[in-house]
């Protein structure tokens, strides 16, 4: 008799979650409503949730969540509970369950399609407020700026961050942004050198700015001026021995003035901190090639000739570094 009882129990609850599992959630819901059983109260809960009455739902996710017995329902439930606090702006809750089911399952699409979805709601929510509550902020006209400049729309955002500047000029990074947008808009003498300007602006506020220094160091290029040029490299390295972008620049500033020697040590290096960039290897493949060590460069051939042929090589774009808050 109580193997039978025990035997419809357990075949209540396969069919009840088999139901959840179909996307039939009021029926599942009521295959298992009455069950004592942990995992059928977590099913019920998850039902509940399905179907949108979260504050019945909460209690009984919340404790599905918490009991690690079982990995895929603990999934399901830190899901659920997040949905339903993410629905009701209760960003700072839902925040640190994603985090944890992004330790446990860290390629799982949900979780990671949920966490994103939770920080847009947050900034969206932070940037609606914002704007409501100090419209005049120089902040405003930042994140306006930003916005154009998604949007391709690079007159608008100088205007914007001319604006900022205006109210506050000594904020970090603003006269680099400022200077990244008229650059972004054109390439023009004008352009180039207003660009200059703002960079020199940010470095008079951040000293050790490796990337103004970069920006700097292109438009004189760009000018004709290599010679300083090189030394506003050599510049960015010194606040920055990382920086990929001006490793490879002052790497092939180097090689074509034939010291091979620290051009072959700064494109190694460059090669070595991202091995995917098919700018290093060739400017270092250049450099062994044209110092007469044919077989290093035959070497470094063969690497870039296998990241050429994978989707994941990709040739590095001084453009794509620009802004980036790893350099700032």
């Amino acid at each position: 008799m109580l193997f039978s009882l025990a035997a419809s129990h357990a075949q209540s609850l396969q069919q009840g979650i088999e139901l959840f599992e179909e996307g039939r959630y009021v029926e599942a819901e009521a295959a298992l409503s009455g069950s004592t059983d942990k995992r059928a109260r977590a099913f019920v809960a998850l039902s509940q949730a399905a179907t949108g009455r979260c504050d019945q739902a909460a209690e009984g996710l919340d404790d599905a969540f918490k009991d690690r017995g079982d990995p895929r329902v603990r999934r399901l439930a830190g899901l659920a509970l997040s949905r339903c606090q993410i629905a009701e702006k209760q960003f700072a809750k839902a925040l640190p369950q994603l985090s944890q089911l992004a330790e446990e399952f860290p390629d799982d699409a949900d979780v990671l399609y949920e966490t994103a979805r939770l920080h847009l709601k947050a900034w969206n929510g932070s940037v609606e407020q914002m704007f409501d509550s100090a419209p005049a902020s120089f902040r405003v006209n930042q994140l306006s700026a930003e916005i154009f400049e998604i949007r391709g729309q690079f007159t608008e955002a100088v205007a914007e961050y001319r604006r900022a500047i205006e109210k506050r000029p000594n904020t970090i990074n603003l006269h680099y942004r400022l200077g990244r947008a008229l650059l972004m808009e054109s390439h023009s003498p004008e352009s180039l050198a207003a660009a200059r300007a703002e960079f020199d602006a940010e470095l008079a506020l951040n000293p050790n700015d490796a990337v103004a220094e970069y920006q700097i160091a292109q438009i004189l290029e760009v000018e004709g001026n290599s010679q300083e040029a090189r030394q506003h490299l050599e510049n960015a390295i010194g606040k920055d021995a990382d920086f990929t972008e001006a490793l490879i620049a002052l790497g092939r500033a180097l090689s074509a003035s034939k010291n091979y020697p620290r051009a072959i040590t700064l494109l190694t290096r460059a090669a070595e901190l991202a091995p995917q960039s098919e700018s290093a290897h060739y400017n270092l493949m250049i450099a062994y090639r044209n110092a007469g060590q044919r077989e290093r460069a035959l070497e470094v051939k063969q690497r870039l000739d296998a990241l050429q042929k994978s989707p994941e090589g990709e040739f590095t774009d001084f453009l794509k570094r620009i802004g980036e808050s790893s350099q700032q």
